[in-house]
C-alpha cells in the first residue's frame, strides 16, 4: 500500500499559510497570551520554580530570553524548559479539546525564545502561534482518543512538535527544513500521564518547549535527520497512534478555519485539571440554590460518560497538588464552601474535614445518557448528584462549564485575570495589554520582551 507523506503535506502547508489578513485569528491569538502570561505570573513565586532555576543556573551558559516573573534571563534552550514550566505549574493554562492537552505553555515559550534570538515582528509572532495551535490541534486529532487513554501525556508528547513547526515559520524555514524540524521534534516525544499531581506533569511542557527549541538548532546546524518522521511503519503515527486515520484528518481543509478560533481555546476559571471543571460548576450552583450542609449529605455521586475522567487520577489526594487531578477533591472543597483558589491546590496537606469527606464522594460512568450538542469537550459531561440523609436528591448537569468554547471568557474577563495575577503591579499589567493589543512591529517584540524581564516576585 503506497502511504501520503504526510511529513511533505503539512509542512509545504505551514511554510506557504499568510496569516496577515485574518483578524479573528489574530484576535483570538492575543487573548491566548494575555492567559498564558496570566497563568505565569500567578506561578511566579511557586516553590518549585526555584528548584528548576537551580538545575538552569548550575549550567551555566549564555542568557539572552527573559523568565517571566523572575526578573532574569536563561539561556535559548533552559528559557524554554522555565517558561513552560512556570506557565503550566498551576495547572491554570489553557486547554484545547482537539489537543485534549494545553497548547499555549508549550508554544508560547517557544515563541518567546526564539523572538528573543532572532528579529521578527509582531504579525509574524501571532502568526507562529496560531501555527502552533493549529498543528497541535490537528495531531489531537489525527493521534487518536487511545494515545491518551493508553497513558502519553498529548501537552508533551505533541507540543515538541507543534511548539518546533511555530518557531520555524518564525523563523521562515524552508519546506524541507520544517520537515527535518518535525522530525526532529517527534523523535523526542515523551510524557506519561501517570505523573499528573506532581512537579513532573508541568516539567512536561517545559521540557517539550526545550524540546522543540533543541529541534530548531538542529536544524540550523545542519545535523542530519529524517524528512519523513510522521509516516509510514516506525514513523510518529504508526508508534504513537494510527497512521491511517492521520492520513485521513491532518491536513484536510487546511486554512479553511484556524483552530485558535474553531472551536477555539479554554480559558481556565479554576487553577486545576479542566475534567473537573464541569463537576465545579454543577457543585456551586447546587450550593447556591439549596440549604446543603455536608453533615446531612448521606453521599454525593460524580456521573461522567466512559474515560471521561480519565486525566483525573486522583481519588484519595493527600496534598493540594494531587488535588488539581481529583473531581473528588474538588467537590468536597466547595461541599465546605472553601474556595477554588490558588492556596488550595499547593503541595500542602488537605484539610481534615476536607479529606474526611472525600470516601462520601463516588465516581459513576453512564454511556446511555446523550451527549449535548453544545458540549465542551464533544460528547463530555458531567452531572452530580448529592443525597442528603432524608432522602432529598439535588441533581445538576453541565455540558459546556464557564471558560470552555460556546460559555466563553470574555477579554476583560482575561485582562482581569492578569491583574489579579499581578496584584502588586498593575502598570505592568496594563502596559502588557497595550502592548499585546497593538502586537505589529518588530519594535513590539522588542518592548514585549524588555516588560517581561522588568518584574520579579520572589
Amino acid at each position: 500500500m503506497n502511504h501520503r507523506n504526510l511529513t511533505e503535506e503539512l509542512a509545504s502547508l505551514i511554510v506557504n499559510t499568510d496569516l496577515s489578513s485574518n483578524i479573528a485569528a489574530k484576535k483570538s491569538a492575543r487573548l491566548g497570551i494575555i492567559d498564558y502570561l496570566a497563568s505565569s505570573f500567578a506561578a511566579a513565586d511557586n516553590k518549585s520554580v526555584l528548584k528548576l532555576w537551580n538545575i538552569v543556573n548550575s549550567e551555566g551558559g549564555n542568557k539572552e530570553v527573559p523568565v517571566i516573573g523572575q526578573r532574569q534571563k536563561a539561556s535559548f534552550l533552559q528559557a524554554g524548559l522555565l517558561n513552560g514550566y512556570i506557565g503550566h505549574v498551576l495547572d491554570y493554562d489553557d486547554v484545547h479539546e482537539d489537543v485534549r492537552g494545553h497548547p499555549s505553555t508549550v508554544i508560547l515559550p517557544s515563541l518567546l525564545s526564539g523572538a528573543a534570538t532572532h528579529s521578527v515582528t509582531g504579525e509574524r509572532f501571532l502568526g507562529a502561534y496560531i501555527i502552533g495551535v493549529e498543528v497541535m490541534a490537528r495531531l489531537g486529532k489525527a493521534v487518536g482518543v487511545e494515545h491518551y487513554i493508553k497513558g502519553w501525556h498529548n501537552t508533551a508528547t505533541l507540543g515538541s512538535i507543534a511548539a518546533a513547526v511555530a518557531v520555524g515559520y518564525l523563523k521562515d524555514f524552508s519546506q524541507i527544513e520544517m520537515q527535518k524540524v518535525i522530525g526532529f521534534a517527534a523523535t523526542q516525544a515523551s510524557g506519561l500521564r501517570t505523573q499528573f499531581g506532581t512537579e513532573a506533569k508541568p516539567l512536561h511542557a517545559g521540557l517539550a518547549a526545550q524540546n522543540a527549541l533543541l529541534a530548531i538548532r538542529c536544524v540550523e546546524e545542519n545535523i542530519s535527520g529524517t524528512e519523513t518522521a510522521l509516516d509510514e511503519k516506525s514513523g510518529f503515527f504508526s508508534v504513537y497512534g494510527d497512521l491511517s486515520l492521520a492520513e485521513v484528518t491532518l491536513t484536510k481543509d487546511w486554512g479553511k478555519t484556524w483552530r485558535i478560533v474553531d472551536p477555539g481555546l479554554w480559558f481556565k476559571v479554576y487553577p486545576f485539571c479542566s475534567a473537573a471543571h464541569h463537576a465545579a460548576d454543577a457543585t456551586k450552583i447546587l450550593m447556591k440554590e439549596y440549604t446543603i450542609s455536608a453533615t446531612n449529605i448521606e453521599s454525593i455521586d460524580v456521573v461522567f460518560p466512559s474515560n471521561g475522567d480519565a486525566a483525573l487520577i486522583e481519588s484519595s489526594p493527600t496534598t493540594g497538588e494531587q488535588g488539581r487531578f481529583s473531581v473528588e477533591y474538588v467537590v468536597s472543597l466547595l461541599i465546605y464552601q472553601y474556595s477554588l483558589s490558588l492556596e488550595n491546590f499547593k503541595d500542602s496537606p488537605i484539610l481534615q474535614d476536607v479529606a474526611s469527606f472525600l470516601p462520601k464522594v463516588h465516581r459513576v460512568y453512564d454511556d446511555s445518557i446523550i451527549p449535548a450538542p453544545n458540549a465542551v469537550p464533544k460528547n463530555r459531561f458531567t452531572i452530580v448528584k448529592i443525597k442528603m440523609i432524608d432522602g432529598t436528591l439535588y441533581e445538576q448537569r453541565i455540558d459546556c462549564p464557564k471558560g470552555a468554547p460556546g460559555n466563553a471568557l470574555s477579554q476583560y474577563d482575561l485582562e482581569f485575570k492578569l491583574y489579579e495575577s499581578l496584584p502588586s503591579n498593575s502598570l505592568l499589567a496594563q502596559q502588557l495589554i497595550d502592548l499585546i493589543n497593538k502586537f505589529h512591529s518588530e519594535n513590539h517584540v522588542l518592548q514585549f520582551l524588555s516588560l517581561l524581564n522588568s518584574h520579579k516576585l520572589r
